[in-house]
């Protein structure tokens, strides 16, 4: 298959093409506490004998002990919380479980498992496995309350449901065993801050109901997996690292598209295939070879249009029957679709799937043959769980990379062994955010008075004062209280708190997207991205439909579309203010050399989308429509650099240089940032000036996307020196001469591209390679 694509697609470049050997597998024996009937089930399944990693983290876990289990994909890590769980829940009639899954479609798959066993085994069919999550009917909450003692939920429930009205939950609170955390590694920037403060909360409501749950985490193999499970937890964790499953021999290909002939992009740069069309037209090729393929992609759009591509390509090779069995899959579905498309993806009926990372998690798809991955989603550890996807049956599987044309994907496509032979990343977040920590302080007052011991506990000293300050916490002594607020003042009461706190976004409500011509509703988008996204005159893809956004009403949290397919897309753009509102302490500046000065430091920035351009299928510029939307403030954390313009002439870099060589280096920059911290370019911003007000100076920041920071710009600044030779890195070895997606252009720029000096970049770049490398600091 790998031939006839390299045959297909001539003028694309496959710049890596390799085999990962297959790997047999290690076995233990079973452990004598297991439940026989389990164990008899299990046998006669198959299961002669577990892993040794399913046996070790098993066994820590019935031992009491707080266990993460990080092996590859397909591993098997699930039965390393079911022995234990389904044991203990079969041995004590009383006992109680939690199963935490970041995604529905998991836990959902999760669920059915173990619905299967229960049902199989004597002795179990009393532990009632069942859903608890926005999926769940209202009428079918009070039963799994009552009785389920394996209830499968979300964060976001466990939140704004479970812990809001924990006296509901006493029952499981008071019988709690165990605490599963499911693809644990995924909890990161602020959202893996906002769930390891949820679970503070859970252990809390826990002991005060007089339990003391046994943690139990799986996760893709990643970077310190121990010290990651603690920070998520609070706990002390072990880890259980050595993967004992067998793999199935696997061919990997990086992909480069070829040029489009004829094209030109911004300021005139050649235009490359856009990787969602390449990955498209590989998916249809692989499909049509009777490979039943998996396309992940980066954004909602993307999974419509790589569907409706594969699909055409299917029917232009003469393949409609096919062609009718592919099919997007992406947030923002109804959850009725996301179940037919999951069932029917298992059970074969759909050949192929675009998705989002939706699918990317453990959920059990059937035997799928090949993954095809438009872009580099991010971080390593998603690469491969996406790669993982496939060969999930032991078979020998395809995963093809697709470069897109920008800093990040070009330099791994060209550079294999930064993808291949580095180790997976550390997940970044920090649950003593401030501005998370608020919040969760609140909700824990509500839930029960917070003694000033858990104050500490959490490090919250400040933002209780804060609380305080602001009449919402009263201290007595049995410790603090939420104090009544007047009803309409839009202050946290205790009646809103948790409605409040949102876990995986800004805080802004979802906006609906409805089509105006008979009130359906299509879907919805987090608040923060609506200017962006669904603005009007914005083009908005559903289910293969095509829809044009009429009009966005905040007051309503509404965008109104009707359907068209127009011949273009829409891109929005902006511009951005930056102003420093917190000055870096001792620990958070250092000058690595005279006239170089790098700093950690609060910001506060003002995003205003101010219209979008519309491009046709081959990425050029067709027009340029303004808009007025509202501006949006952030307050959030910035490595910020600045450089003494002594040391820009030295470098070579004229004055009227500097305003486009400093933009061009803070957006490779940003591309490349994914490669330190666990993050992706769309979760950054950044600004570049010749002269910044509160500096006086040449500066460019590059900052978190989310309230209070997530993590990832300190990792830049504690990581400075490597971040920048791997910038400097990108952009002189790219092949453009004047900048290009691959380098210095970025797909997000609120300014159109405008200017950008690839040439001053290079000058700066390795200026400061030099005096990092020279110089005292990271």
């Amino acid at each position: 298959m790998t031939d006839l694509i390299l045959r297909r697609f001539p003028e694309s470049t496959c710049t890596y093409r390799g085999t990962i050997p297959a790997r047999p597998a290690r076995y233990a024996d079973w452990p004598g506490w297991v439940h026989p009937g389990l164990r008899a089930h299990l046998e006669e399944r198959g299961v002669g004998k577990p892993y040794t990693h399913q046996a070790e983290a098993a066994q820590l876990a019935h031992d009491g002990h707080d266990v993460v289990v990080a092996t590859g994909t397909s591993s098997g890590k699930s039965l390393a919380y079911q022995l234990p769980v389904l044991t203990d829940l079969a041995a004590d009639e009383t006992a109680c479980a939690l199963y935490v899954t970041p995604t529905r479609a998991l836990g959902s798959d999760q669920l059915a498992a173990t619905l299967r066993l229960t049902r199989a085994v004597p002795g179990l069919s009393g532990v009632a496995p069942a859903p608890y999550d926005g999926d769940t009917p209202t009428e079918a909450r009070p039963g799994i309350r009552d009785h389920s003692r394996w209830v499968f939920t979300t964060p976001d429930m466990l939140h704004v449901s479970v812990l809001a009205n924990h006296p509901r939950w006493a029952r499981l609170l008071r019988h709690l065993r165990y605490v599963i955390i499911d693809e644990c590694h995924t909890y990161r920037g602020v959202f893996g801050a906002n769930v390891a403060l949820v679970l503070r909360r859970l252990s809390r409501i826990a002991a005060h109901y007089g339990s003391h749950p046994t943690f139990v985490l799986a996760s893709a193999t990643t970077a310190e997996p121990a010290a990651h499970a603690s920070r998520l937890t609070g706990r002390e964790v072990t880890a259980v690292t050595e993967d004992g499953a067998p793999t199935g021999r696997r061919t990997l290909m990086l992909w480069e598209p070829g040029f489009i002939e004829g094209a030109e992009g911004d300021n005139g740069a050649p235009v490359r295939r856009a990787a969602t069309t390449e990955a498209a037209d590989i998916m249809a090729t692989l499909i049509a070879q009777g490979a039943r393929t998996l396309t992940f992609v980066r954004s909602r759009r993307a999974a419509e249009t790589v569907a409706l591509r594969a699909a055409e390509g299917l029917s232009a090779q003469g393949r409609p029957d096919f062609a009718r069995r592919v099919a997007s899959y992406r947030a923002g579905y109804l959850a009725e679709d996301r179940r037919r498309l999951e069932r029917e993806l298992d059970e074969g009926t759909l050949l192929g799937v675009a998705t989002t990372n939706a699918l990317e998690l453990g959920i059990d798809v059937g035997s799928l043959d090949a993954t095809v991955t438009a872009g580099f989603p991010g971080t390593v550890a998603s690469f491969w769980q996406q790669a993982g996807r496939a060969g999930r049956r032991g078979q020998e599987s395809v995963v093809v990379l697709v470069g897109r044309d920008e800093p990040m994907d070009t330099y791994l496509v060209h550079n294999p062994d930064v993808l291949l032979g580095r180790p997976v990343e550390r997940s970044v977040f920090d649950p003593a955010n401030p501005y998370v920590l608020r919040g969760h302080v609140y909700c824990a007052a509500v839930e029960k008075p917070l003694s000033d011991a858990e104050v500490d506990a959490l490090g919250a000293r400040d933002v209780v004062a804060g609380l305080a300050a602001e009449g919402l916490l009263r201290h007595r002594p049995r410790g603090w209280f939420p104090a009544p607020v007047p009803a309409g003042t839009g202050q946290l009461s205790p009646e809103t708190a948790h409605t409040q706190v949102s876990l995986r976004g800004s805080g802004a409500e979802e906006v609906m997207i409805v089509d105006q011509t008979d009130g359906r509703l299509l879907g919805t988008v987090e608040g923060a991205r609506a200017t962006a996204q669904v603005h009007p005159g914005a083009v908005y893809l559903h289910q293969g439909e095509s829809f044009v956004v009429d009009e966005l009403d905040w007051d309503s949290s509404l965008a109104l579309a009707h359907p068209e397919t127009p011949e273009y897309s829409t891109h929005s753009r902006g511009q951005t203010a930056i102003r420093i509102i917190g000055g870096p302490d001792d620990d958070g500046i250092f000058n690595p050399s005279p006239g170089l000065w790098v700093a950690s430091v609060e910001v506060e920035v003002t995003d205003q989308v101010t219209g979008y351009v519309v491009k046709l299928p081959d990425g050029s510029t067709v027009d340029n429509i303004p808009l007025d939307m509202p501006p949006q403030v952030l307050h959030t954390r910035a490595v910020a650099y600045t450089v003494d313009p002594l040391v820009l002439s030295a470098a070579g870099i004229a004055a009227a240089d500097v305003p486009g060589t400093l933009h061009a280096a803070e957006h490779a920059a940003i591309g490349m940032l994914p490669l330190i911290a666990t993050c992706d370019r769309w979760d950054l911003g950044g600004v570049s000036t010749a002269e910044h007000a509160d500096t006086g100076l040449p500066t460019v920041f590059v900052y978190d996307g989310h309230p209070g920071g997530a993590g990832f710009a300190d990792c830049g600044f504690e990581r400075f020196a490597e971040w920048i030779e791997a910038t400097f890195e990108a952009v002189r070895s790219c092949s453009c001469e004047s900048g290009c997606p691959s380098c210095v252009q970025s797909p997000k720029c609120g300014n159109g591209n405008q200017p950008l000096d690839k040439a001053g970049a290079i000058k700066l770049l390795g200026a400061m390679v030099t005096m990092c490398a020279g110089g005292a600091g990271r």
